[in-house]
């Protein structure tokens, strides 16, 4: 499995909720910050979109999506200057999972929310404030499909048709994460934006597939093709931090998982992951969550 994968399969999305906008005349949308990650895509028309903390505004057009991370405000309208209605009240009666405002609608679009489970900084710390993905990208034509068919099921009550909505939901946001990896844009350090070079792509991907082995800085330089101090440097640029210091991260988000999701004892799950005594595991689980391993099972049995 690729890391991008490995990483959402993962994280694995603990709830996930899509719901549909229809809007026409003059209007404006104050949202309040979202926890996780808040994807929309315009399905038809046009709108604006104001970020907190980020500027200009930017107007989005039918096909055009956005992400939205880090927990900031935003605002959608058709015309920023009028004063903002309540979204408590156009969402507060949906028809078959739409909500509707104004007259003569003109507007459509479909905004998702992903809530994660705690360790998904991993890939939030990741996104910038805001992500577009414009509808005229070259891996466009995804999403256009995903995005008629996600407004299919929102507007048609079919059996089956939550399920369909979520699978399409996450498919969106892979291909959005896709798109934007890839659209040659600067990008700050992290680790996503890093899958996009091939030496470290190639390192991550080595790591993934043997969490448990000792690994070195030459090892992984070697697997990247490049010079030990080339190949550290790079990392630490990419990513952020150095490559053994990804090795220990990674190791702990499973080391989570198996904790929250199997009766392995504390000891087997961290001989598991390459460690040699209880205390090693739990200074290195320690030092990245903040607590013990036993205390973080208790805390998700007791949750």
């Amino acid at each position: 499995m690729d890391p991008l994968s490995d990483v959402l399969s993962l994280l694995n999305t603990r709830s996930s909720f899509f719901v549909g906008l229809r809007a026409g005349g003059d209007w404006t949308m104050a949202l309040p910050a979202p926890e996780g990650i808040k994807f929309n895509a315009i399905v038809e028309g046009s709108c604006w979109l104001a970020v907190e903390g980020v500027n200009p505004p930017v107007q989005l057009r039918a096909g055009d999506c956005f992400l939205l991370s880090g927990g900031r405000s935003f605002t959608l309208a058709s015309d920023l200057s009028v004063d903002p209605i309540d979204p408590q009240e156009v969402y507060r009666t949906l028809s078959n999972g739409v909500a509707s405002y104004g007259e003569e609608k003109d507007f459509f679009l479909i905004g998702g929310r992903f809530a994660f489970c705690e360790e998904a900084q991993l890939l939030l710390d990741s996104l910038p404030p805001v992500a577009i993905v414009h509808g005229d990208s070259e891996q466009a034509p995804v999403l256009h499909w995903a995005l008629h068919q996600l407004a299919h099921e929102l507007s048609n009550a079919s059996p089956g048709g939550s399920l369909m909505t979520q699978y399409l939901g996450h498919m969106m946001l892979i291909q959005v994460l896709r798109t934007y990896l890839a659209s040659g844009e600067a990008h700050p350090a992290g680790w996503l934006f890093a899958l996009s070079d091939p030496r470290i792509n190639a390192s991550i991907d080595a790591i993934h597939q043997d969490p448990a082995r000792r690994w070195t800085v030459s090892d992984l330089a070697a697997v990247a093709g490049s010079s030990r101090s080339t190949y550290a440097l790079h990392f630490k640029n990419k990513v952020g931090f150095g490559p053994l210091e990804y090795v220990s991260r990674w190791r702990m988000h499973l080391a989570a998982r198996r904790l929250k999701g199997s009766e392995s004892t504390v000891s087997s799950i961290g001989q598991s992951l390459g460690y040699e005594s209880d205390s090693a595991f739990s200074n290195a689980f320690k030092r990245i969550m903040t607590c013990s391993p036993r205390e973080y099972r208790e805390r998700q049995v007791s949750a």
